[in-house]
């Protein structure tokens, strides 16, 4: 049976977060897959993309493999403390879930696409966990960069609930809100499953579709 430090299925407030640090994490300049520029300036034209789905090394390596992804890199979002790292938020202690920045270009693959496979790829109903993996920084979380992008998100979130519910599962737990800070991790951590094929990767998808034209529908709603 699975027991979890409780101190780190809570999300703690504004003032219980570490303080961190002004200066951010050194990171590679470059993608170590396909050599895009890491951080920005992106190429013009491009789109942000930031969703959280339980650890974010496998989560990388499912985006940066799709047709019309330019770059992906893993960081932290959602939380308190500024340019955490590693080891403070898995303390629980900053508020921030493993998430992955997805720069993608929309003329060659859609945000749905994004989504569908967002969805298809972890299970949204399990709350402050993935399996193993417990805390609020294995949450379920995406991290709007637009209205539209929210409004795809709730609407997508709304279709695959139905089909979860048909399976059997229970209620979707992923958090929607608007981007705040994205703050990189470690360099380690950028690509780790191309730099290290057999590191940790589990699979947590529920196996349920994501009826992606349902939901674009919805959305223009």
């Amino acid at each position: 049976m699975m027991f979890a430090d409780p101190r780190k299925l809570r999300m703690p407030s504004p003032s219980e977060a570490l303080p961190g640090r002004p200066e951010p994490l050194a990171v590679p300049e470059t993608h170590f897959v396909n050599g895009a520029r890491l951080q920005p300036p992106y190429p013009a034209g491009s789109e942000l993309a930031t969703f959280a789905l339980g650890c974010f090394w496998g989560a990388e390596k499912l985006f940066w493999q799709v047709p019309g992804v330019i770059v992906t890199a893993v960081g932290y979002a959602g939380g308190f403390t500024p340019n955490p790292t590693y080891e403070e938020v898995c303390s629980g202690r900053t508020g921030h879930a493993e998430s992955v920045r997805v720069v993608f270009d929309s003329r060659m693959v859609s945000y749905g696409e994004l989504l569908r496979r967002f969805w298809e790829n972890h299970d949204p109903t399990q709350g402050n966990r993935q399996g193993n993996d417990v805390g609020t920084q294995y949450r379920s979380a995406v991290f709007a960069h637009s209205d539209g992008q929210r409004r795809e998100a709730e609407a997508s979130r709304d279709a695959f609930a139905r089909e979860l519910a048909a399976a059997g599962y229970g209620p979707i737990t992923t958090e929607i809100r608007d981007a705040s800070e994205f703050y990189f991790a470690e360099g380690y951590h950028q690509q780790y499953l191309a730099k290290n094929p057999d590191g940790y990767c589990p699979d947590h998808g529920t196996g349920v579709a994501c009826p992606v034209g349902l939901f674009a529908r919805d959305a223009a709603h």
